[in-house]
């Protein structure tokens, strides 16, 4: 008679599972990409899936590399070789990360390697399985970025309106209070006095202009996308277009102004933007420059990366004023403006023009020895653009 016990013994009996059975299994996993590798780290088997995936057929894949699926910068910092020597160690390794297709596009996948064991125990090589979830970090980064932004509009409200409220109203009353005072009591003034009080009212006004100017250009990152249009553009032009603008400014204070920029460095990048950004900080330096003082305009190249440096002899500045030199501090904008040394907004403005353009700031600097300004800005156009620089790790059952 026959048992429960006896069933499975005669299922199995009946068919046993062939190497071809499983190459169909594997097939059929579009969604993932499996592929063995030999040891020597050269792929030996493709599936259809990696075929769907990373756009290579088998005969084109077959004895390449391993290191055909990474990016040029996990390959620098040596990234296959540590998966297979985590796999050796612990039985398996994990990650998430960009990889590159034939067609160099990125895209984003949870991967998992292990040794690949002979009946006999001898080593056979390495199966590699990559699952594509570009889309789920693409949403995850959109989450993110949404965030943000709306934590990032919040918080340029507040600075703008405060900026409204205590560093634009301030000033307009004494320009009306003055005005009100000429009007009343003209004829009886010296013209000395009068004229004192005429050069006050100017000087005022234009600062004022100025203050409303950075407002708007501050408003046009946020809200003006639609008239942001990036290009690959050369630096070195950009940086003698603003070295004209401020050259009778740099004559007047005896400032030498100097770049040391290949003239065949490009950056990916608004061009208006660039202007304003190059412009901001030179002009900023040159506030905080005494006389016979230099600045110097370099750059090199990181990786996919422009790293422009501006570089001055002036006063310097303190750890305190450096921490929050690129967020709306009130009382830090308003005493720049008092002593007409500007740098408050204008540092935010380039901070936010950076950003718009995939870039980034900051600034070493030590007292009464200089500053050094640096930012970032691609140096071609992005196969991708990530929302966030955090890792995603996702969990394997996804």
């Amino acid at each position: 008679m026959e048992t429960k016990q006896d069933t499975p013994k005669i299922l199995k009996n009946k068919y046993i599972p062939t190497a071809e059975f499983y190459s169909q299994i594997i097939d059929s996993l579009q969604d993932y990409s499996i592929f063995t590798l030999d040891n020597e780290f050269n792929i030996n088997s493709w599936s259809s899936g990696s075929t769907k995936i990373f756009g290579y057929e088998t005969d084109e894949v077959i004895g390449e590399p391993f290191d055909i699926i990474f990016t040029d910068e996990d390959l620098k910092n040596g990234i296959p070789k540590k998966e297979v020597e985590t796999a050796l160690k612990e039985g398996r390794a994990t990650d998430n990360r960009w990889h590159i297709a034939k067609d160099k596009s990125l895209f984003y996948a949870y991967g998992l390697i292990f040794p690949l064991i002979g009946l006999n125990g001898e080593m056979l090589g390495y199966v590699k399985i990559l699952r594509d979830l570009t889309d789920r970090k693409q949403s995850e980064d959109a989450i993110k970025k949404y965030i943000g932004e709306l934590e990032d509009l919040n918080s340029h409200k507040e600075s703008v309106l405060a900026i409204l409220s205590h560093d634009l109203r301030s000033p307009l009353s004494a320009i009306i209070g003055a005005a009100k005072y000429l009007k009343e009591n003209f004829q009886k003034m010296k013209p000395d006095d009068a004229q004192d009080m005429l050069d006050l009212i100017y000087k005022s006004s234009e600062d004022e202009l100025d203050m409303l100017d950075y407002l708007v250009e501050w408003a046009r990152i946020k809200y003006a996308s639609d008239i942001f249009s990036p290009t690959k553009i050369k630096l070195i032009e950009y940086i003698n277009k603003v070295f004209e603008k401020l050259r009778d400014t740099v004559s007047v204070n005896a400032i030498n102004l100097h770049h040391e920029i290949e003239d065949d460095t490009s950056v990916f990048a608004d061009g208006k933007m660039l202007v304003s950004i190059i412009q901001n900080i030179i002009s900023n330096a040159i506030k905080h420059t005494e006389n016979g003082g230099t600045i110097t305009v370099s750059a090199k190249r990181n990786d996919d990366k422009i790293i422009v440096q501006v570089k001055d002899t002036g006063v310097g500045m303190s750890k305190e004023i450096m921490k929050c030199l690129f967020t709306p501090q009130l009382k830090a904008l308003s005493e720049a403006r008092k002593n007409n040394k500007g740098a408050g907004i204008g540092l935010l403005l380039v901070k936010g023009f950076l950003e718009k353009n995939g870039g980034e700031i900051w600034v070493e600097s030590i007292e009464g020895e200089g500053s050094s300004f640096y930012f970032t800005l691609p140096s071609d156009k992005p196969l991708y653009k990530a929302g966030s620089s955090d890792e995603v790790m996702f969990d394997e059952s996804t």
